[in-house]
């Protein structure tokens, strides 16, 4: 799957707190996609499918796949998505003047370098498959290789897509929690991308297979490697925009396997102070900003609240049987965190959902910050740098002093909670006589 490429936008926006409170998966081998309807609805109070693309999501990836404009439901911000399909159409005639490039300027040679197995995944772009690689540093290794087919390329902006999602995968590379990038190659026919395997299935196969609940403990062990993920993505400028259960593959059948982030085919660059203003993503996950056109990481932080919210429950926090209710219930309604299981949940953990779950972006914390939220709290753990220290610190300098000196007062009254995550945020940065320099900022 891919994005549209979005209008970056820089409005006024509050000064924040330091401390804010209150495309196809490589699937393993013999492990099939799941469905759209497969889930057993035994195992929850309300129906879990797997979540289709909002109509205007839909609409989108008709415009990448070259089809004609499809009908347009009764959805949030209908208006403005109508006039953005329409200059949609207006740029799609203007690329079909002329001849799109589809050279990447990937490696020629993949049917030297890969043996092909059987297919494990199938998507609107492509397919994925198992292969063996023959030579070359790993040699003999069994790998995920999605096969995006160029005919299917049929505008610039799918071809973009594909480019941003390589160049993504690269940028990335290094955290244990990120599924790991080994080559691209291309021929005339399509564009392949050789990834990791994870032969352990899907987190949504797992939330299945325990009946639709984790424990606390189990749900933390899961939200922490989600949160160290997301974390590293936004200290490197990338914000994922399509967070769900079907993204996080486990390594290994082995219960406690580490889990992989997958599919960055919606993913995309953006500095501190950018805002997104394209819809993409799956409509259960899709914060209410995205739905305002006027976003930026924090919908991430939404994502993860979601998926927390069904770790300890079972259910979705915003649900209905439409596409356009859904988006609805996203923008109006409150999560229920009244009803069974959510007495017997411990007010740490409801409190992190009601601060993930916010519909004012401001308010919520950044993934970093969750880090160090008293459900999650864990002095051994090794906290990353927060990509909110920089934008503060790029503030702050160019603050008047009168805004500095409000600063400081305001700064005396901080809580405990986040005297602590500022605190270990100052230590990363290694200071000398309680000044830290350009140089280590530059180094963490």
């Amino acid at each position: 799957s891919g994005s549209t490429t979005p209008v970056h936008q820089t409005p006024g926006v509050a000064w924040p707190s330091p401390y804010p409170a209150g495309g196809t998966s490589p699937l393993p081998a013999g492990v099939s996609p799941s469905p759209a309807r497969s889930t057993p609805r035994r195992f929850f109070k309300r129906p879990f499918p797997p979540p289709s693309p909002a109509k205007h999501i839909k609409a989108t990836l008709a415009k990448r796949l070259g089809g004609g404009k499809p009908k347009e439901g009764p959805i949030p911000e209908e208006g403005a998505v109508a006039a953005g399909a329409g200059a949609g159409a207006v740029a799609d005639g203007a690329e079909a003047e002329r001849p799109l490039d589809k050279t990447f300027g990937f490696g020629k040679n993949f049917g030297a370098k890969y043996e092909l197995g059987k297919e494990v995944g199938r998507g609107h772009f492509g397919h994925t498959c198992s292969a063996v690689v023959k030579k070359g540093e790993y040699k003999g290794q069994t790998v995920a290789v999605k096969i995006i087919s160029k005919a299917k390329m049929t505008t610039a902006i799918s071809i973009e897509d594909v480019r941003r999602e390589v160049k993504i995968l690269k940028a990335l590379s290094g955290h244990n929690n990120l599924v790991k990038f080994y080559d691209a190659c291309e021929d005339a026919l399509n564009v392949y991308i050789v990834m990791e395997l994870c032969e352990g299935g899907e987190l949504l196969d797992r939330i299945l297979a325990r009946g639709g609940r984790y424990t606390e403990e189990d749900a933390k062990a899961i939200v922490v490697q989600i949160l160290s993920v997301v974390a590293f993505c936004h200290l490197q400028g990338v914000v994922h925009r399509d967070l769900k259960p079907e993204n996080f593959l486990f390594t290994t059948r082995d219960e406690n396997a580490p889990m992989k982030l997958i599919d960055f085919g919606l993913s995309d660059f953006i500095r501190p102070d950018e805002r997104l203003n394209d819809i993409v993503g799956s409509a259960y996950y899709v914060a209410p900003e995205v739905l305002h056109r006027s976003y930026s990481m924090e919908a991430d932080i939404w994502s993860i609240g979601v998926i927390t919210y069904i770790l300890l429950c079972g259910s979705r926090p915003f649900w209905a049987r439409t596409e356009s209710g859904i988006f609805r219930s996203v923008l109006r309604a409150d999560p229920n965190l009244d009803d069974s299981p959510w007495p017997s949940v411990s007010a740490e953990a409801k409190d992190f959902v009601k601060r993930f779950l916010n519909k004012d972006y401001r308010k919520r914390m950044t993934a970093v910050q969750a880090l160090t939220h008293p459900w999650l709290r864990d002095d051994q753990r090794q906290i990353p740098l927060d990509i909110l220290v920089y934008r503060l610190i790029k503030q702050y300098l160019r603050a008047t002093p009168l805004k500095r000196l409000a600063l400081k007062a305001l700064s005396k009254a901080l809580k405990d909670d986040e005297l602590l995550y500022l605190r270990l945020q100052f230590d990363l940065l290694e200071p000398r006589d309680g000044v830290v320099s350009l140089d280590n900022f530059r180094t963490v």
